[in-house]
């Protein structure tokens, strides 16, 4: 039985601070001037140095001001937090020479005599995780992904005397509740508010800023670059360029196949078939059949007919939403390798968009019908209204195939592998 050695981390490399982030590490401190604030929120465009400075900030102020006290370190979710703090968190403990335990079954660390609880935020229900705890302090990772229950319930958990909360995040609508209660009422509510852009992480060079730059356009851009608190508004994929994102349909040397599936029933199926050559994803035709507008519905069993043909016996592994269990089962028992579809929709649009940046996705010119919902898949204007980023359901079929395709597949890998080209790692 093959045996596999346990990654070690590699060490934190620490850098000079950038003098927002030296306020971010030192706004507790007597001699800071605001050491009466009881919130920190730290907002702005990505890879800014906004979590660094916290964590090190936090670690600081816990280990100095408190002693065997609980702590709060939050998340949109578990994976998400250990990912994103967890690690150079420990990294960090490790530079330093700080003794910890880190229970990762149980979530919680211990450094020193405070314990640190770790909890994910991903609904209305995780507030239910908080109660009865007593805590000195938080910090809250991206908590603009956070429901406001939860934000709320972890503020009311800080209940010990000179107790301080951390609150990082990522722009989003300006009409964000976020936005709204905390940030545009820093003032009366005794929060210290710093905006931060990639300048401030003097980690950075120009070569990698300009890497992100490119990476992203319209409200991706305005948020994740600029750092600004905008609507999302008009067509999503404002990126699209037929000239830049559609080539001619002839033969490649395709080294992989996949086929990605929106399913439908009233709504239209549809199919995207995809070959690999030479590093980029080629969506090479489409199928769309629309039950309502043919008059006629199909059943799965023809679906499936219609997929064997499409397919042209080049690939049997499909992508599909894994809500379309019916389908599923159909495919799994013909022998198909099936995949279920990541399906967060913010994250699909995001990588998508990322992906047609970056031209790591191009178009056959067959795909017809892709090209009209490019040019018609819009956000949600009463979605908008009450500051959430959702999109239009409408002209979405092809699209969402794509974006299962994208999130599934292509990013995670060929994104990775990318950045760490251009970086040079």
């Amino acid at each position: 039985m093959r045996k596999f050695r346990k990654r070690r981390e590699a060490p934190f490399k620490f850098s000079n601070f950038s003098t927002k982030q030296k306020k971010v590490m030192h706004f507790w401190r007597e001699n800071s001037g605001i050491k009466e604030k009881d919130i920190i929120i730290a907002d702005g465009a990505i890879r800014s140095g906004k979590t660094i400075s916290m964590v090190c900030s936090f670690l600081h102020f816990t280990q100095e001001t408190h002693k065997g006290e609980a702590f709060i370190i939050a998340g949109k979710s578990i994976g998400a937090l250990k990912r994103n703090v967890i690690k150079p968190m420990v990294q960090i403990l490790r530079a330093w020479g700080w003794s910890y335990e880190y229970n990762r079954s149980e979530n919680y660390l211990t450094v020193g005599s405070n314990i640190y609880y770790l909890f994910g935020a991903n609904n209305e229900s995780s507030q239910d995780v908080l109660q009865g705890l007593t805590a000195a302090g938080a910090l809250a990772d991206d908590c603009a992904l956070f429901p406001q229950s939860f934000l709320n319930q972890m503020i009311g958990r800080c209940s010990v005397e000179n107790s301080k909360m951390f609150l990082n995040c990522n722009p989003k609508s300006p009409f964000h509740w976020f936005k709204i209660d905390f940030i545009d009422k820093a003032r009366e509510k005794s929060i210290y508010y710093l905006h931060f852009n990639m300048d401030d992480n003097l980690t950075l060079s120009e070569k990698v800023k300009n890497r992100y730059k490119r990476m992203f356009s319209g409200v991706f851009y305005k948020r994740n670059i600029l750092g600004l608190w905008v609507n999302a508004e008009g067509v999503i994929y404002d990126m699209f360029d037929f000239n830049k994102h559609v080539v001619e349909s002839k033969p490649r040397n395709y080294t992989e196949h996949w086929i990605s599936c929106d399913y439908g029933t009233q709504n239209p199926m549809a199919f995207g078939l995809w070959g690999k050559c030479d590093g980029i994803w080629y969506k090479t035709k489409e199928y769309h059949y629309d039950g309502r507008k043919e008059m006629v519905q199909k059943t799965d069993e023809e679906y499936y007919q219609d997929l064997e043909t499409f397919a042209e016996g080049k690939v049997k592994r499909i992508i599909v939403d894994p809500s379309a269990s019916s389908f599923i089962a159909l495919l799994k028992k013909k022998g198909w390798q099936v995949k279920k579809a990541k399906n967060d929709v913010l994250e699909g649009i995001r990588n998508l968009a990322t992906s047609l940046n970056r031209k790591a996705i191009l178009y056959n010119d067959v795909c017809t019908e892709t090209f009209k919902e490019f040019s018609s898949y819009q956000w949600c204007e009463k979605a908008v209204e009450r500051g959430e980023d959702k999109p239009a359901k409408e002209h979405d079929h092809q699209l969402d195939s794509d974006r299962y395709f994208v999130n599934t597949i292509i990013f995670k890998k060929q994104m990775r592998v990318l950045e760490r080209k251009e970086v040079g790692k």
